[in-house]
């Protein structure tokens, strides 16, 4: 249990530390590209990305480094959920908003609101009384889970680009929502996934699992991304909470056999929707927006100005 969350934990700083490093070099691109429109050197004049923009912020120390730790984020996630219930690893994972914000206060200097030290400090409080209520892991593995992580990523992923193009409002919110369900398959993937521990490549490569867990995850980082670029970045960012909290650990719960201390059901249920309302408190926060939309353009290289804004927001 100890490993699990402590691995856990190193996977949601993890994400945490590389969206504020890739908002850093998206923000130094933006920067760099200003001055060279000042001073009439040749530059990016394009409102939509652009495959030398986007190179050009990739080649920045800060973007290298950020992807590197978004490696060791989604490893962590599958270790985690492998070692502890799906409940409280991706609750964890989920409050790498909280270290986000932290995160943003020291290294991108904005400041937090009292609202958000309050809810910062209560999803702590929370993810501390979940890891005292976890009991054991579930070890329910049956055939059918396999395949059925494959149909529910490619059907979510359908879901999310379908409603991209038909929705005209609250697009960001929804998208968000199905990205973080995703992030969910991709938590169960690697629970069911055999090959893992003891690690066995043979194995591995023919479950099915293995690649509903990489498609659910590139699916989802793809779907969250373009959520921030359509709509509200603190929408996006509170959906994403929800979809990869509540869905997993339902299923974690229900179907794979997660279990939870006697006499602590109460505590536990209480303190998981405690997390999940905080992260979404914390997700409105403006540093998390300025830190998200800034990731976003590191990757897509669009509307870099909003970074700006949601800086000054703060």
């Amino acid at each position: 249990m100890t490993v699990g969350i402590i691995v856990a934990v190193v996977g949601s700083v993890a994400f945490a530390l590389a969206a504020v490093l890739q908002s850093m070099a998206a923000a130094w691109h933006a920067r760099d590209n200003a001055i060279a429109a000042a001073e009439g050197r040749k530059c990016d004049t394009k409102p939509h990305p652009s495959l030398r923009s986007t190179l050009r912020t990739m080649m920045k120390w800060p973007f290298l480094i950020g992807l590197a730790l978004d490696i060791v984020g989604f490893a962590a996630t599958i270790v985690s959920a492998k070692l502890i219930p799906l409940f409280l690893s991706q609750s964890i994972i989920a409050a790498r908003l909280v270290v986000t914000a932290l995160l943003a206060m020291v290294m991108l200097h904005l400041a937090l609101r009292m609202r958000d030290w309050i809810a910062g400090t209560v999803v702590i409080i929370a993810l501390v009384v979940l890891a005292i209520g976890a009991g054991s892991e579930g070890h329910v593995n049956d055939d059918w889970m396999h395949w059925a992580t494959v149909v529910a990523s490619v059907l979510l992923f359908v879901l999310g680009l379908v409603l991209m193009r038909v929705l005209h409002s609250h697009i960001a919110s929804i998208t968000g929502l199905v990205a973080g369900a995703l992030f969910g398959v991709m938590a169960v993937a690697s629970r069911v996934l055999h090959g893992l521990t003891p690690f066995d490549l043979g194995q591995m490569v023919t479950d099915p699992a293995l690649y509903a867990l990489a498609f659910s995850g590139l699916s989802g980082f793809y779907l969250f991304t373009v959520a921030l670029q359509t709509g509200s970045v603190n929408g996006a960012a509170a959906a994403l909470v929800v979809g990869e909290t509540v869905l997993p650990g339902a299923i974690g719960i229900l179907l794979l056999g997660d279990t939870i201390r006697d006499g602590w059901v109460i505590p536990t249920g209480i303190a998981f929707a405690v997390a999940v309302i905080g992260g979404i408190v914390v997700s409105s926060s403006s540093a998390v927006a300025a830190v998200e939309t800034g990731e976003a353009a590191a990757f897509h290289e669009s509307r870099p100005p909003r970074l700006e804004k949601a800086s000054s927001d703060a």
